[in-house]
């Protein structure tokens, strides 16, 4: 089913509406964790900082660090804080200034009447989500100041599994509906799909259809295809008209000569020539008349009971070619014995023009199989079928390509299948099955 076919255009186009909603999801929920993230650490500096002047008020005052803040000399800070500590002296002693200086990513200036405070978060293992705070107060003496930051990252770890979880929740919802969006467009090129079946298999009559739709691209394909079957279907009946025409206009004039060749003398060899080249003429207008019928659909067959093996074996004898004739169980089979004789005919007289002897016949069933053991069918009417006015190689002889294309078209007019094939040791094989086939129907 088109529905399961993970290839089929529907699914593609959800993929890449899914894509899209990923692609653009992430875009947002980065900058949202970006924004949430750099909001947490200016609260949590801001936190530390307001601990860390507190504290250094109540040291100044007192002499005393209050309970919950630490008093470390600077080899017991951590070794970010008293970096930044050393960078901002080293600056304050080369500029002179006496007031706070920014001496890096994570240090801020305080008031102009304090010194430097110097903030860390620490993000690593082992003391993850800490923000550090430090300020001198003496000599060798530093307020530290430890922030928890838990709260803050389990915050921003609840908003991207909630960024993480409306993402999915929005694809459940968006790819099933761009699957469903998309059934017009598939509807529309599924039934132009039939359509050029239709219009391949010989319905020259059907057409896609845009009115009333919209000028989209499905349209304009639809619309070409309709343009093309129009032109195509004008060209063919063209050249039925012309094949018929041309046909009848022979068949008079044609008349008139087998009626004057009959008069030449019998014993005369440019008599016989001439009456051999008139049979061969007449054929050709036959089968031109013949074509031009089947061409316009104007055939209809006359079924009747018949036994297959008796009217096979009849029909050869009247070929007047050595064909040795088989049957194996042969059947009576519904169908019109004019017409098998008419294939049957055709398809013996091409494997004696174009093949080699010994040529068979072989009745099997409702069954019939012509074999020569010539160079075989040629790859192009393997591939497309007979064609009128084509032989196909130079090897199987010379001919007007009618005879296969007749039989070709009987047998569609039949409801049997004409196949053609190669023995694998050489030689050309046609199948005639009369089988009824669903597609007869």
């Amino acid at each position: 089913m088109d529905f399961l076919n993970p290839r089929a255009l529907r699914w593609k186009i959800a993929a890449l509406t899914a894509a899209a909603c990923c692609a653009v999801a992430a875009v947002v929920g980065f900058l949202v964790h970006d924004a949430t993230r750099e909001r947490g650490l200016r609260v949590g500096t801001d936190r530390t900082l307001t601990r860390l002047i507190a504290a250094e008020r109540e040291y100044d005052r007192t002499g005393k660090a209050p309970a919950d803040i630490d008093v470390r000399s600077r080899g017991e800070l951590p070794e970010p804080l008293a970096r930044d500590l050393a960078t901002f002296a080293e600056t304050e002693t080369e500029t002179g200034a006496g007031t706070g200086t920014d001496t890096g990513a994570d240090t801020e200036a305080g008031p102009p009447d304090t010194g430097a405070y110097a903030t860390w978060y620490d993000a690593d293992p082992p003391n993850w989500f800490w923000m550090w705070g430090a300020v001198a107060v003496a000599d060798d003496r530093f307020l530290v100041v430890r922030d928890d930051m838990s709260t803050e990252v389990r915050s921003l770890q609840l908003l991207d599994r909630s960024i993480v979880k409306s993402v999915l929740a929005a694809l459940l919802f968006v790819v099933p509906l761009a699957a469903l969006a998309t059934e017009p467009v598939n509807r529309r090129l599924r039934h132009g799909a039939r359509t050029a079946r239709r219009i391949a298999d010989g319905d020259l009559d059907a057409r896609i259809g845009t009115a009333g739709r919209a000028r989209d691209e499905v349209t304009e394909m639809a619309s070409a295809v309709d343009d093309m079957a129009a032109a195509l279907q004008r060209k063919l009946e063209n050249e039925r008209r012309f094949t018929a025409d041309v046909a009848h206009e022979l068949r008079t004039p044609l008349m008139g000569l087998v009626t004057a060749a009959g008069l030449l003398p019998e014993d005369d060899e440019a008599a016989g020539l001439v009456r051999d080249r008139l049979r061969a003429l007449n054929a050709l207008v036959e089968d031109l008349l013949e074509i031009s019928r089947l061409d316009a659909g104007a055939e209809r067959a006359r079924l009747d009971p018949v036994p297959l093996g008796e009217l096979v074996a009849d029909a050869v004898r009247r070929t007047g070619t050595d064909t040795r004739v088989g049957t194996v169980d042969a059947e009576v089979v519904e169908t019109d014995p004019r017409r098998v004789e008419r294939i049957v005919v055709n398809l013996v007289t091409n494997a004696h023009r174009h093949g080699a002897a010994p040529v068979e016949v072989t009745v099997t069933g409702a069954r019939i199989t012509v074999r020569d053991h010539g160079p075989g069918f040629p790859a192009d009417l393997l591939e497309r079928g007979p064609q009128r006015f084509r032989t196909g190689a130079s090897e199987r002889g010379r001919g007007h390509g009618l005879g296969l294309t007749v039989a070709q078209g009987q047998s569609e007019v039949l409801g049997a299948r004409l196949t053609f094939t190669n023995a694998p040791g050489g030689g050309a094989v046609a199948t005639l099955d009369l089988t009824p086939h669903p597609s007869a129907a």
